[in-house]
């Protein structure tokens, strides 16, 4: 267990780590050289770098936390990954059905192998599935989320690399949406009438819209934006206010 400082969830778990790069969101991935370092470092369990390893000593962490948590699962990582076997996958799903105390969350890019695996694993209302659209381009994606019965269904528009212009088509099958700009040096471009459209269908089908932050200062239009100050409670990469307000909203659990 890691605290995280992703302001959407409050703790990361790694059953695997590493991955490979499959669409322009992945171009800047900030695990890859995360994982170079942590391996420069001497970590264990970042020996292979950003290779695929998978992690079977990891799966008995969650039995030990005593306070219910929210859990990103794969922070560093793709469970769904074709180098994960079946097998795995149905163990990590066994850990989460069996602590129902906490609410994991996995987000993919690998949205058919897991339309393929659904079937032979057990969703309890704790698992929610996001995915990661980062443009127009893979929103095959989400027509493959909403086929799986998560309880929490939800997509990743972090890196907003390009406008998503069909997301009405499935909002109202979709729990939440956060949205985000890229970070670091070489960082795309993120649009504000991108994120508009999106915050306004939100808003328009009382979906949970999070709006996580711009990535780079350059990219907020407001350099008046109090959230770029590192020191502000709420600061986030490049800011995160939007019109002046500040768009953290959470899905409603289902029971």
């Amino acid at each position: 267990m890691s605290i995280s400082n992703i302001e959407w969830t409050e703790i990361t778990w790694n059953p695997t780590t590493g991955c490979t790069k499959i669409s322009d969101g992945c171009v800047f991935c900030y695990a890859q050289p995360l994982s170079l370092r942590l391996k420069a470092m001497g970590l264990e369990k970042y020996r292979n770098g950003f290779k695929l390893t998978i992690h079977p000593q990891e799966l008995n962490k969650p039995y030990f936390w005593k306070k219910p948590k929210t859990v990103f699962v794969n922070s560093m990582s793709d469970l769904f990954h074709h180098e994960v076997p079946d097998e795995f996958i149905k163990s990590v799903f066994n850990v989460m059905n069996e602590t129902p105390q906490h609410n994991y969350q996995l987000l993919t890019k690998r949205s058919e192998r897991v339309l393929n695996i659904a079937g032979q694993l057990n969703w309890t209302n704790n698992i929610w599935l996001g995915v990661s659209v980062e443009n127009e381009r893979v929103t095959s994606r989400i027509n493959d989320l909403i086929k799986i019965p998560a309880s929490i269904k939800f997509l990743s528009c972090e890196p907003l690399i390009g406008p998503i212009t069909t997301l009405d088509k499935y909002i109202d099958k979709l729990d939440w949406v956060i949205v985000g700009g890229e970070s670091g040096a070489g960082a795309r471009p993120i649009e504000k009438n991108w994120v508009d459209v999106i915050k306004e269908i939100c808003q328009k089908h009382h979906v949970p819209f999070f709006f996580k932050q711009w990535g780079t200062k350059k990219f907020n239009i407001n350099i008046y934006d109090p959230t770029i100050d590192t020191s502000h409670p709420d600061h986030a990469k490049g800011g995160c206010q939007l019109d002046g307000k500040i768009y953290r909203e959470m899905p409603v659990l289902q029971i």
